[in-house]
């Protein structure tokens, strides 16, 4: 089960129908503008449906079905090296956004978009983000052990279209064998660099790699590339180096499957498309115990209110949390302690925000500039009243946006 809206952007279009027999790989849907990628298939089946299934997000979207060929080897449609050195700038980031890449560290913004310098912009360095940082996930940890290869492949791929002089990957001192598998496989003639952080929540943010590892800071507003940085996800450019070594797309992911409510966690490789119910039964099941499955990690995920949710493109990590980790806070008002303050990796003010949020203020929050917020969650984890800080950003943003959204077609 497919989603056609697996990133950030627009959603994908079929151009398969019920009935018709797909390979593993092969082009399913295609991006229907310039912020959306293609869908390929994830195994060799024949088209059973295209509707609407439930959706990690909480919503009913479209999807493709495919149902499995048992007897197929599942190889891929495609296979062969393809060649990224001869192609012109453009053409290459347009064969990027073909192999239908995203960013996987779970934010799911399409790649090309972000490799797409603009005009009077510039990309000096090229940070790989290493630092997986949310407690419990190591699928960032088994892609830098295996699969190193790939890895500088994709740098290579990535560094051309930047036209970026070096790189740096940032991993956090925690994980010294990746540390050293990925110094000891550093091509000699590859500008790259092992750069070995502190272990710190949220290190893996944009802005705080940025600032760990360039001390450049990025303006308030602005993007990555207004400081002369493009920064990626390990996994993503693991994903170009086997797009460009071997053809393959992105049909699969590495996730990490754990929590004190899963019986046997395990970081698998997985196709996308797989139900969430069917990855945890391969794992031995839920224990009777567990009260809460998120996608993502315990700060940033998402909990689920359905186990035959798909696996998707930005799907990092599947958490089973029990009753001890999942238990009714009670809120109380806020006691002005500025714990909230002093853990902001932004240096907002949560605890006036959460005021305004509440009172419905959004636009008196703009000005205390709540569109910097990463929604991290580190406001919320130290609040000693149990306040939702968080949540009530992550609504007070969406209602901001939705307002210039429509000042903007008003417009027009």
């Amino acid at each position: 089960m497919l989603p056609l809206s697996q990133h950030l952007g627009a959603p994908s279009i079929p151009v398969v129908s019920v009935g018709d027999r797909v390979f593993r790989g092969q082009l399913i849907a295609d991006a229907s503008g310039f912020v959306s990628v293609p869908l390929h298939a994830s195994a060799t089946g024949r088209i059973s449906a295209i509707e609407k299934r439930p959706h990690p997000s909480g919503r009913m979207l479209d999807a493709i079905v495919i149902q499995c060929d048992p007897q197929s080897p599942q190889t891929l449609f495609d296979e062969g090296p393809i060649d990224w050195e001869s192609p012109p700038v453009p053409d290459l980031v347009n064969m990027i956004k073909s192999g239908g890449f995203v960013g996987l560290g779970g934010a799911a913004f399409p790649t090309h978009v972000k490799l797409s310098v603009p005009d009077g912009k510039r990309a000096e360095w090229f940070l790989v983000n290493g630092a997986e940082c949310e407690p419990y996930l190591t699928t960032d940890h088994r892609i830098m052990l295996e699969y190193t290869e790939a890895i500088f492949l994709g740098i290579r791929v990535t560094m051309k279209a930047l036209g970026a002089s070096k790189c740096f990957i940032g991993v956090e001192n925690n994980k010294i064998n990746a540390i050293e598998s990925l110094a000891k496989n550093i091509p000699s003639d590859l500008p790259c660099e092992i750069v070995p952080l502190v272990t710190k929540y949220p290190q893996g943010a944009e802005k705080m790699l940025i600032s760990a590892v360039l001390k450049r800071e990025v303006p308030s507003g602005k993007l990555p590339l207004d400081a002369e940085v493009v920064v990626s996800n390990i996994g993503t450019v693991a994903g170009m180096g086997d797009y460009f070594g071997d053809s393959q797309p992105l049909v699969e992911r590495v996730v990490t499957v754990t929590g004190p409510g899963i019986r046997n966690p395990s970081t698998l490789l997985i196709p996308l498309g797989t139900k969430l119910s069917d990855v945890l039964a391969h794992c031995g099941g839920l224990t009777d115990d567990t009260r809460e499955v998120l996608f993502g990690g315990p700060m940033m995920g998402s909990a689920q209110y359905n186990l035959d949710v798909p696996i998707m493109k930005g799907t990092s990590g599947v958490l089973c949390l029990t009753a001890a980790e999942v238990s009714e806070r009670v809120e109380y008002p806020c006691i002005r302690c500025s714990s909230c303050l002093d853990a902001c990796p932004v240096f907002l003010n949560p605890s006036q925000l959460g005021m305004l949020a509440r009172s419905g203020r959004y636009d008196e929050m703009r000005g205390l500039h709540i569109m910097d917020c990463m929604e991290c969650g580190s406001c919320s984890y130290v609040c000693p009243s149990n306040i939702p800080l968080v949540q009530r950003f992550r609504v007070s943003k969406a209602l901001l946006r939705e307002h210039d959204a429509r000042a903007k077609a008003d417009a027009a």
